[in-house]
C-alpha cells in the first residue's frame, strides 16, 4: 500500500488514476479547485478529499500537510491538474497565457517543492508528471499549451537526475489524444482570433472541438499505464500512451535525425583552431 496525493480529479485522466490507486488498495488524497467535484470519491475507503488550486501555494501546503496528518507522508505525486489553451501564437492573450504557464508549469513546480522535502526525508517516493504529446511535438493550435508542457518535459528530465540519487524515481506520462474534457468543458481559446490564421490554426481549432468526444484514447488505461509504472523497480522516464503520440514522436526523430546528418558538416565547423 502507498500514499498518494493526486491534482486534478474532477475529471478525465486525474479522477480515472484516483479511481484505480483506490481500487488497488492505495491511500490517496484526491484533490480538485472545487472539494464538492470529487467528493464520491473521498467517500471510497483509503480516501480523502481535499480543496487544492495548483496556483494558491497556501492551499497546496494544506494539501501536503492534510496527507502527512492521515497518512503520515506521501509516497507517489500525480501532477496532472492542467488545461488547454488553442491559439496562433501571434492571437495569444497575455493574462491568459501567464495563466495557463500558472497552473500547468508553476503549479507542478510549486507542489514539488512542497513535496520533495517529505520524499528526501523517507528516502523513496515516485513523481509522476501527467505530460502530453504536445509536449514532445507541437502544432497549431496549441503552441502555448505546448509549451506549457515542453517546459514539464524539461523539469522532468532535470528533475530525475537530481533526485534519482536520493532514492526518488520520476516519469513524465505522455498521453495522445484521449477522450476527456481537455478538448471540452476545460478548454480555453484566444478571444480575438486574427483572419489571416483562419485557414490553418482556425480550421485545426474547430477539428479538435469536433471531434473531443471521438478521440481514441480511453483515460482510463491511462490509469492502469501509470499504476503498472508506480510498482517497478526501474520505472521509464517517459511513457508514451496512444498510437498517434507513438507515430508523432517517430516521426519528429527521424526528421530531426535526417536535419542532424545533412547539417553536419556546419554544425562542426564552428571551433576555433586547436
Amino acid at each position: 500500500m502507498s500514499r498518494w496525493l493526486i491534482t486534478g480529479c474532477s475529471t478525465g485522466i486525474g479522477r480515472e488514476i484516483a479511481r484505480a490507486a483506490l481500487g488497488a488498495g492505495h491511500q490517496v488524497v484526491v484533490t480538485s479547485r472545487k472539494v464538492a467535484d470529487v467528493t464520491d470519491l473521498g467517500e471510497l475507503d483509503g480516501a480523502l478529499a481535499v480543496p487544492l488550486d495548483v496556483t494558491d501555494r497556501d492551499q497546496i501546503a494544506a494539501a501536503v500537510a492534510a496527507a502527512e496528518e492521515a497518512f503520515g507522508g506521501i509516497d507517489v505525486l500525480v501532477n496532472n491538474a492542467g488545461y488547454g489553451y488553442m491559439s496562433a501564437v501571434e492571437e495569444g492573450d497575455d493574462a491568459e497565457v501567464r495563466a495557463l504557464f500558472d497552473t500547468n508549469y508553476f503549479g507542478v513546480v510549486d507542489t514539488l517543492k512542497a513535496v520533495l522535502p517529505g520524499m528526501r526525508a523517507q528516502g523513496s517516493g515516485h513523481v509522476v508528471n501527467i505530460s502530453s504529446m504536445t509536449g514532445l511535438v507541437a502544432n497549431p493550435p496549441n503552441a502555448y499549451y505546448s509549451s506549457t508542457k515542453f517546459a514539464l518535459e524539461a523539469l522532468t528530465e532535470a528533475l530525475a537526475k537530481e533526485v534519482g540519487p536520493l532514492g526518488i524515481k520520476v516519469t513524465a506520462i505522455e498521453p495522445g489524444a484521449f477522450r476527456t474534457d481537455w478538448a471540452r468543458r476545460s478548454m480555453k481559446e484566444a478571444s480575438a482570433p486574427i483572419e489571416a490564421y483562419a485557414d490553418d490554426v482556425g480550421v485545426r481549432k474547430d477539428l479538435i472541438k469536433q471531434f473531443a468526444d471521438h478521440l481514441p484514447g480511453d483515460p482510463r488505461k491511462v490509469a492502469e499505464a501509470v499504476l503498472m509504472v508506480v510498482g517497478l523497480d526501474d520505472p521509464p522516464l517517459r511513457l508514451l500512451l496512444g498510437h498517434d503520440v507513438l507515430k508523432a514522436v517517430r516521426e519528429k526523430l527521424a526528421s530531426m535525425s535526417a536535419s542532424i546528418d545533412e547539417w553536419e558538416a556546419t554544425t562542426l565547423d564552428v571551433n576555433l583552431p586547436s
